[in-house]
C-alpha cells in the first residue's frame, strides 16, 4: 500500500491555532479554523486537518483497508509526514525568480507556463491530464501537446500555485517538470529507452510464447500426451507473467489512475482484455477446462507497443522543427568586458542586458541585441526558411539563434531569456499547437462517450454469447474490447495539426493559434494593406511641392521632426530623405492613426499626413497642379502644413514586391476574391492595382473604415483573410476571420494577428492557404478511416468473426495509419531557394 500513498498529493499541514478543539481522524492533531476537508470513512464524512491527510485517508479506502481506522492502536503519521522528497521538490517552482526561465507573468495574477509531462503514452493520457488539471480550482486554461508531451497551463496565482498543480498531476501517475530544452531531450530519451525495453521484453518472451502455443494447436490437431499439454501450459504462463508485469504495466497504470478520478480511459478496455484474457487462461491451465489466450496476451501487448512506438516516433518527426528552435541558442558565450584582450567565456543564460558580445565567423548569436561594431552577414534560415545569407551593419538588430558567417562582430545585448525572439516564436508554436480546433474537441466528447458505450456493448455481447451457449463467449468478448479503442480517432486532428504548424514554421509562418488553420481553408476574400505588404515598405521621396521654392530644405526639416514621432514607412521615408542629425524640438505631439500627426514647433502648430487630414486642419487646401502632379505620377501625397496655409507636398513612391503579382493571380486561380485597402490616396492605390492585376480596391481609408468594410463582407457571409503590418493595421486584423502579419510589421499589428510571416516572402502566404485546405482534407480523411474503422470492425467482433489476435493488429494499425497520414504535411519544400 506504500507506494500508493506515496502517488497522492499532499500538502504541508496549514498552521493551526492550538486553541481548537476539533481533530484530524487520521493523525489527530487540531484543525486549522476555517480548514474545511474531509474524507469518507466507513460511510461518515470525518474531518481532516490538511490536504495530506486527506489524501492518505482516501487513499487508505480506495484501497479497501478502511478497517485500519478501527484496528490502529495510534493516531497515523501526517500527509506532510509522507510527503515524497518530489513534492517537497515542487515548491522550489513557487520561487518567482525561478519561475522567470518558463513561466509568463500576465495581468494581474495570472500566469501561464510550460510543463513537461513524463508517461505519456496515448490520446488517453493526453485527454486524462488536460480534464484533471482543468478541475483544479484557480487553472483557467490548459492544454496538452500530443507530440511533444508538454502542457500549456494558465492559472491564477492568488488561488493556486505552480506546486499545487504539478502535484495534482503527480497525483494521477504522470510527472511534471518545468519546461527545458536539455531537460526535454534527457527525457525524452529516458522515454525512449523504457519503450525499447517494453518491446524487449515482450518479444522475447512473446517468441517463446507463441513457439509453445504452435506445438499446443499442433498437439490438439494430432494429438498430445496430457503431462506436455499441462507442461506447455504451466511454462506460458510463466513466460506471459513478465509481459503482463513489466511491458503491459503502462496500460494498467493509466487505466488505474483514470478509474481513480472517475474517469474512463482509452486503456480501460485494453487493460480489460488483457487482464480478462489472462485471467482466464490461468484458470484453465489449473483446472483443465477451457481454452488459453497467452498467445493473444503476449501478441496484443507486443502488437500495442509497437504501434506506440512508432506514433512517438512519428511525433517526434512532426515537432521536430519546434523542437530545433529550442536548442538553437548555444550554451556559451564570448562576453568583453572593455577591450578584446578582457574576454571571457561564460554560459549564455548568464548574458544580462547590455552586455557587449564578441561573435567570430561560424558561431551562433547567444541573445537578441543590436549590432555596435563590424559588419557582416547572418545565417536566419532555422527562424524564417530564408536560406539566403542576409548583410548586417552596425545598427541592426541581430537575432539569436541565428548564425553568423562572414566576419567577428559585437553585440550589445537588448533581450534575454523568454523574452527572446526566438523564445516569443517557440512559445507561440508550441501554444498554437496544444490548441485544439472545434472538430478536435468534438472527438475528444465522442471517444471520452465512445468507452462507455464500448464497455456496454461488450457487457451485452459477453451475456448474449453465454445465454446462447456458445464457447467462444470469452475469446468474442476480448475481440471486442481490443478492436474498440478509439486512440486513431482522438489522434485524428492533433496528429495533423502538429504536423501542419511544424511544416509552416519551417516555411517561416509562426501560427499564434491553431484555429487560423481551419479558417485558412474557407477563406473566400483576401483582404492586402498596400504599404509595406504588396509594396517594400521603403518608399522614397521622388518630388517636392513648396509655396516657397527657396524654403524647401527648412520645410523637410520640419517634416522630418514632425515624422520622427511616428513608425508608418511614409514617415520614416521623410526622416530619411531629411538626413539630418538634429531634429527641431517639437511639442505637443498628437498621432491621428492613419492620418497624420500634429505638433508645435517655435510656438507654430504644424500638421502633417493625407491631403484630408491636413485640409481638415489648415484653412489652405492642396494646390490642384500639385494634385495633378501626383495623379500623373500615381505616388502618395504626404502634405504639411500650418494653420492658415498649406506649406510642402511630398511625393513618395514604393515599388512592388516582384513575388506580388505571382500571389495575386494564383489566389485568383483559387477562387478566392482579392481586394486592396489603403489609406492612400486614388492615384497610389490605382497604380498599385493595376500593377498587381488587383480588379477591386478602396483608397483613402482610415482604420475604421477598414473595418467596416470588412465587417460588411463578414455579414454577407465571406471568410476574410487580412493581410497587413501598421500599427493602423491592428484593428481590422484582429477582426478579420484570420489574419497575417508581414516579417516587417509593426509589434502591435504582429500582437493582433493570427500568423505572422518570419520573412517578408509573399509566397508564404500562398503556402499557408494551400496547407491549410490539405490540413482539412488530412484531418476528414484520418476522422473517416477512425470512424469506418469503428463502425466495422465492432459488429465484426460482436459477430465472432474477429479473434482477439486479429483485434490487437487492426486496433494497432488503426492510430499508425492516421499519425502516418498526418506525417504527410511535414513533406515537401520547407525553405525559399
Amino acid at each position: 500500500m506504500e507506494p500508493l500513498l506515496l502517488a497522492l498529493p499532499v500538502a504541508e499541514a496549514p498552521k493551526v491555532d492550538t486553541d481548537i478543539d476539533c481533530h484530524c481522524f487520521h493523525c489527530d492533531l487540531p484543525i486549522p479554523q476555517g480548514f474545511d476537508a474531509t474524507a469518507r470513512i466507513e460511510g461518515r464524512d470525518q474531518p481532516m486537518c490538511c490536504y495530506g491527510c486527506q489524501a492518505v485517508a482516501n487513499a487508505i479506502v480506495a484501497a479497501g483497508y478502511e478497517h485500519f481506522y478501527r484496528v490502529r492502536t495510534q493516531p497515523s503519521p501526517t500527509g506532510s509526514e509522507l510527503l515524497p522528497e518530489f513534492l517537497r521538490e515542487t515548491q522550489v517552482y513557487d520561487n518567482a525568480s525561478v519561475q522567470r526561465e518558463f513561466v509568463q507573468q500576465l495581468s494581474g495574477e495570472e500566469r501561464e507556463g510550460s510543463l513537461i509531462l513524463e508517461g505519456i503514452t496515448c490520446a488517453a493520457c493526453v485527454w486524462l491530464n488536460e480534464q484533471h488539471i482543468a478541475s483544479l480550482k484557480g487553472v483557467l486554461e490548459v492544454q496538452v501537446n500530443y507530440s511533444s508531451r508538454r502542457a500549456w497551463v494558465r492559472w491564477d496565482e492568488s488561488k493556486i500555485k505552480l506546486s499545487d498543480i504539478l502535484q495534482a498531476i503527480h497525483a494521477i501517475g504522470y510527472q511534471a517538470h518545468p519546461y527545458n530544452p536539455d531537460q526535454q531531450q534527457a527525457l525524452l530519451q529516458k522515454e525512449q529507452r523504457v519503450q525499447i525495453r517494453r518491446l524487449a521484453v515482450a518479444g522475447l518472451f512473446g517468441m517463446q510464447v507463441m513457439m509453445l502455443s504452435i506445438s499446443l494447436y499442433a498437439g490438439a490437431w494430432s494429438g498430445m500426451e496430457q503431462n506436455f499439454e499441462n507442461l506447455f501450459l504451466w511454462v506460458s504462463m510463466g513466460l506471459t507473467l513478465p509481459v503482463l508485469l513489466f511491458s503491459a504495466d503502462t496500460f494498467f497504470r493509466s487505466a488505474w489512475y483514470g478509474l481513480l478520478n472517475r474517469r474512463v480511459g482509452m486503456d480501460v478496455p485494453v487493460s480489460l482484455g488483457i487482464g480478462i484474457a489472462f485471467t482466464s487462461s490461468v484458470f484453465t491451465t489449473v483446472s483443465g477446462q477451457g481454452e488459453v489466450y497467452f498467445d493473444s496476451v503476449v501478441m496484443f501487448v507486443f502488437l500495442l507497443l509497437v504501434s506506440r512506438y512508432f506514433e512517438w516516433m512519428a511525433r517526434q518527426r512532426s515537432a521536430e522543427s519546434v523542437e530545433r528552435l529550442a536548442h538553437a541558442l548555444p550554451l556559451m558565450a564570448n562576453r568583453l568586458q572593455g577591450d578584446e584582450s578582457n574576454l571571457e567565456s561564460i554560459a549564455a543564460s548568464m548574458l544580462a542586458i547590455g552586455d557587449i558580445v564578441l561573435v567570430r565567423p561560424g558561431e551562433t548569436v547567444p541573445a537578441d541585441g543590436v549590432l555596435v561594431v563590424g559588419e557582416t552577414t547572418i545565417d536566419e534560415s532555422l527562424l524564417n526558411g530564408e536560406s539566403r545569407p542576409l548583410s548586417r551593419i552596425k545598427g541592426d538588430q541581430l537575432i539569436g539563434g541565428s548564425i553568423n558567417i562572414a566576419n567577428p562582430v559585437q553585440i550589445k545585448v537588448e533581450s534575454v531569456g523568454s523574452d527572446t525572439v526566438l523564445s516569443n516564436i517557440h512559445r507561440m508554436i508550441e501554444r498554437a499547437q496544444t490548441e485544439k480546433p472545434p472538430v478536435a474537441r468534438l472527438a475528444d466528447r465522442i471517444a471520452s462517450r465512445f468507452i462507455v458505450g464500448v464497455l456496454t456493448v461488450a457487457t451485452l455481447v459477453a451475456i448474449y454469447w453465454w445465454l446462447e451457449g456458445g464457447e467462444s463467449w470469452l475469446e468474442v468478448t476480448l475481440a471486442v474490447l481490443i478492436v474498440s479503442c478509439p486512440c486513431a480517432l482522438s489522434l485524428a486532428t492533433p496528429a495533423a495539426i502538429s504536423a501542419v504548424l511544424s511544416r509552416l514554421q519551417g516555411l517561416g509562418l509562426m501560427v499564434k493559434r491553431a484555429q487560423a488553420i481551419d479558417a485558412l481553408d474557407k477563406v473566400t476574400h483576401v483582404v492586402f494593406d498596400k504599404t509595406g505588404t504588396l509594396t517594400h515598405g521603403k518608399p522614397t521621396l521622388a518630388k517636392t511641392f513648396c509655396d516657397d521654392l527657396q524654403a524647401d530644405k527648412f520645410y523637410l526639416r520640419i517634416a522630418a521632426s514632425l515624422e520622427f514621432y511616428s513608425e508608418h514607412p511614409l514617415a520614416q521615408a521623410v526622416v530619411n530623405a531629411a538626413d539630418i542629425m538634429e531634429y527641431l524640438s517639437v511639442d505637443n505631439v498628437v498621432n491621428q492613426t492613419g492620418g497624420g500627426l500634429t505638433g508645435d514647433i517655435d510656438g507654430l502648430q504644424y500638421a502633417i499626413g493625407s491631403i484630408d487630414f491636413v485640409e481638415q486642419f489648415s484653412a489652405g487646401s492642396v494646390r490642384d497642379d500639385w494634385l495633378r502632379q501626383v495623379n500623373e505620377i500615381g505616388a502618395t501625397a504626404v502634405v504639411l502644413a500650418s494653420r492658415d496655409r498649406i506649406l510642402c507636398l511630398f511625393l513618395l513612391i514604393d515599388s512592388i514586391r516582384s513575388d506580388a503579382v505571382g500571389l495575386v493571380k494564383a489566389i485568383k486561380a483559387d477562387d478566392r476574391e482579392i481586394i486592396l485597402m489603403t489609406g492612400d490616396g486614388e492615384a497610389a492605390a490605382s497604380r498599385l492595382a493595376a500593377e498587381a492585376c488587383i480588379d477591386e480596391y478602396y483608397p483613402s481609408l482610415s482604420p475604421e473604415d477598414k473595418m467596416s468594410r470588412v465587417r460588411a463582407l463578414q455579414d454577407n457571409g465571406s471568410v476574410v483573410l487580412m493581410v497587413g503590418d501598421g500599427i493602423n493595421d491592428a484593428p481590422v486584423l484582429s477582426n478579420s476571420d484570420v489574419s497575417i502579419a508581414m516579417g516587417s510589421a509593426s509589434s502591435l499589428a504582429k500582437t493582433s494577428a493570427d500568423i505572422v510571416m518570419l520573412t517578408n516572402r509573399l509566397d508564404s502566404i500562398l503556402d499557408a492557404l494551400k496547407l491549410a485546405s490539405k490540413t482539412q482534407i488530412i484531418i476528414k480523411q484520418n476522422l473517416g478511416w477512425a470512424l469506418t474503422y469503428n463502425v466495422c470492425a465492432i459488429p465484426a467482433a460482436a459477430a465472432g468473426f474477429i479473434t482477439p489476435w486479429m483485434a490487437a493488429i487492426g486496433m494497432s494499425l488503426s492510430s499508425l495509419i492516421v499519425v502516418l497520414n498526418a506525417l504527410r504535411l511535414t513533406g515537401g519544400r520547407s525553405k525559399k531557394n
